[in-house]
């Protein structure tokens, strides 16, 4: 598949645009003329991608927000809403990694911030955006996933069943939208990527020996130009 469109003067939301994957995204999204508001709840780390979104010519805007409020999601929404009619791309980067455990000793509440933040954080957004990306002319959302919520791993429980929520989420609503307006949906899984949530998990690992997060960003935004179908699925396997 050829990527053809032109992305100049679209908005995009990018969740998790304060380091790794989410920053490099906004980046690249930023680079093809996107205009790109950036998410996540540190604030200083959001500034300093804004600051070299700028450099570099582009146009972002700062949306500071905790996932784990409830209403955190609806108020990012009302105030994206009273500046811009539309919404053509939402790309759900935000995760959160909880201990590595067995089941029997999952803590209760790392598996709650997890499923907040990686399940209902998700569903709150497809709700509040829906109206808005309807409104686009081709609307896409992009949602980060990992092969533990397909393929159950030992110790990976916690962060495995976030994640086969969320998968869940994204492809029934791809599949609720896909007649009724132009929304489609994609999942992509990143592959062993160069990231803190990845040092997290593999402490040992020498992170020169898995790709940068601007690789997984640069396959976002190629597919982005794609005429792909509705319930697409990929992993990022290397540069």
């Amino acid at each position: 598949m050829a990527d053809t469109k032109d992305l100049s003067g679209k908005l995009a939301v990018v969740t998790g645009a304060s380091r790794g994957i989410g920053a490099a995204t906004a980046k690249a999204l930023a680079a093809r003329g996107v205009h790109v508001i950036l998410t996540a709840r540190d604030v200083k780390a959001l500034e300093e991608v804004e600051d070299a979104i700028h450099a570099s010519g582009g146009n972002s805007t700062i949306a500071p927000v905790d996932l784990t409020e409830v209403d955190g999601v609806a108020r990012l929404a009302t105030a994206i809403r009273g500046r811009w009619d539309t919404l053509d791309y939402l790309v759900i980067s935000g995760a959160y990694l909880p201990h590595l455990t067995p089941v029997t000793q999952i803590d209760a509440k790392q598996f709650g911030q997890a499923m907040t933040i990686n399940v209902m954080a998700t569903q709150a957004l497809l709700a509040n955006f829906d109206a808005l990306l309807k409104r686009s002319d081709d609307a896409v959302v992009v949602g980060l996933t990992s092969s533990v919520g397909a393929a159950p791993r030992a110790y990976w429980s916690g962060y495995g069943a976030s994640k086969a929520a969320f998968d869940n989420l994204l492809s029934s609503y791809g599949q609720e939208v896909e007649k009724i307006g132009n929304i489609r949906v994609a999942i992509v899984d990143p592959g062993a990527t160069r990231t803190a949530m990845r040092e997290k998990a593999y402490p040992g690992e020498d992170p020169q020996t898995v790709k940068p997060p601007e690789v997984v960003a640069d396959r976002i935004v190629a597919l982005l130009g794609e005429d792909f179908p509705s319930g697409h699925r990929e992993r990022v396997n290397s540069a």
